[in-house]
């Protein structure tokens, strides 16, 4: 089961404004704008990115309307894959973390009542997830391209038709462990600057943006995150 670390991250100011909602038109502040400049500095200058990830393929047996079966008797519940992965020879589990540092930081400055860089760095945090998500993804489609096969986009545990309890099935079928990630009895993930996701993987499949998944979600226009079409 294998394991990636020292994973390049691409963290913008852009990309922060949007994860605290305040990207699109809103307008910023001067000061806020320099403030995250100067966070993004001492993440860098002080390493809190730790970001890796631990992943691993698993061909389909079968798939059904609920869940698609995999070898060893495994599988994965939702009815989100069958019908977005319906060609797929394999999937791709996945579970990255940027690691508990800039978590640690983050609690600190709330500690200490700085909570707007606790706030701006926990953006800086998310934005930093958000990254990791592309690259692994880019990694997972060279390695599948090399073996002739195209991947679908990542579906992640909490998207409509991905329960998020499947979260704790997805950490059983990777080494988690190996790279510091664990479930608390809650479902929630340790750390939190985490993510997982299930990857299609064949001949023919299906990508679809961020966008498109927006239109979709139930939070629709109240969510600050939201990317329009």
């Amino acid at each position: 089961m294998p394991v990636i670390h020292d994973i390049p991250l691409s963290l913008k100011s852009k990309g922060v404004l949007r994860r605290e909602g305040l990207g699109g038109r809103a307008k910023v502040r001067p000061e806020i704008k320099s403030l995250i400049e100067e966070l993004l500095a001492s993440v860098e200058s002080n390493r809190l990115l730790g970001p890796a990830a631990a992943y691993e393929y698993y061909p389909v047996t079968g798939m059904s309307g609920v869940q698609i079966s995999l070898e060893c008797d495994r599988a994965v519940m939702g009815l989100a894959i069958p019908s977005l992965f319906p060609e797929a020879k394999e999937i791709a589990v996945l579970i990255g973390t940027i690691g508990p540092n800039l978590e640690k930081q983050a609690t600190a400055y709330f500690n200490r009542h700085e909570p707007l860089r606790g706030l701006l760095l926990d953006g800086i945090g998310n934005a930093a997830v958000d990254s990791l998500t592309q690259e692994v993804c880019k990694f997972i489609a060279a390695e599948s391209l090399s073996r002739g096969y195209q991947v679908s986009s990542p579906i992640n545990p909490g998207m409509p038709g991905l329960p998020i309890t499947e979260q704790r099935q997805m950490l059983k079928l990777v080494p988690a462990e190996e790279i510091g990630v664990s479930l608390t009895s809650s479902g929630v993930m340790v750390p939190r600057k985490s993510t997982s996701m299930v990857i299609g993987i064949g001949p023919k499949m299906t990508r679809w943006t961020q966008a498109s998944i927006c239109v979709h979600c139930s939070l629709g226009e109240t969510c600050p995150y939201r990317i329009p079409v």
